[in-house]
């Protein structure tokens, strides 16, 4: 089984994307996809009249702001024209796809940030209004029951909480949890980055050597 990772910069061609895809699956692959929809978002957001709003951890990771107008922007482009928009796809090609949240079937649960402690205009602040998490579990077995059934399915964020709300959690992070609870033979994850950038989207921060004594350190920066 293969877990495959398809980021939301601007750029990705998820034509050609699909069609590998459906490639795989004429060969006999099942497939998990997993999905973002990091640009998508920010344009919907502009046009809505409430653009996206980045911040500074006190540890130097800058995040997108999860306020509650932003998650419900994030669920319509994720859930709606993104998702949908692959799922399309992978049926013209004649893949079997369903499309899916982490909020369906509690297929990703974690754990929502209590409070991020931030950097603004050289002060700190503490955040309590943002819907933000980590995914800690999988809903393996509407994961299996769709691939046993000859079902491909399509996943992005959000996740659900333990506390039954939605949060954006990383989806790089997310695939890689399906991949290791699925026992997957393997995860593709595919981006139009060089690598991985110590600050984003600037190439020339690309982080070229990691020692593998700050490999949890140098996480703040995927």
């Amino acid at each position: 089984m293969i877990v495959v990772k398809v980021g939301g910069s601007e750029g990705i061609n998820l034509d050609a994307v699909c069609r590998d895809v459906a490639s795989l699956v004429q060969e006999g692959e099942r497939i998990v996809l997993v999905h973002g929809g990091s640009h998508r978002t920010n344009v919907v957001a502009e046009q809505l009249g409430h653009p996206p709003q980045f911040v500074t951890s006190v540890s130097g990771f800058t995040s997108r702001r999860t306020d509650r107008q932003t998650l419900q922007i994030f669920e319509m482009v994720y859930c709606g024209e993104v998702n949908k928009g692959i799922v399309e796809r992978l049926q013209a090609a004649g893949v079997n796809a369903v499309g899916l949240s982490g909020l369906d079937g509690r297929l990703l649960e974690g754990k929502r940030k209590e409070a991020i402690k931030i950097i603004e205009n050289g002060r700190r602040r503490v955040l309590r209004d943002d819907y933000t998490g980590t995914v800690e579990q999988v809903n393996v077995g509407l994961l299996r029951l769709l691939l046993d059934n000859g079902y491909l399915p399509v996943v992005t964020p959000p996740a659900i909480s333990f506390e039954n709300e939605a949060i954006n959690v990383d989806g790089d992070r997310a695939a890689a949890l399906i991949a290791s609870s699925m026992q997957a033979d393997q995860l593709i994850i595919l981006s139009n980055v060089p690598g991985l950038l110590r600050n984003f989207p600037d190439e020339s921060t690309l982080i070229r050597h990691i020692d593998p004594k700050h490999i949890e350190e140098s996480m703040q920066h995927a």
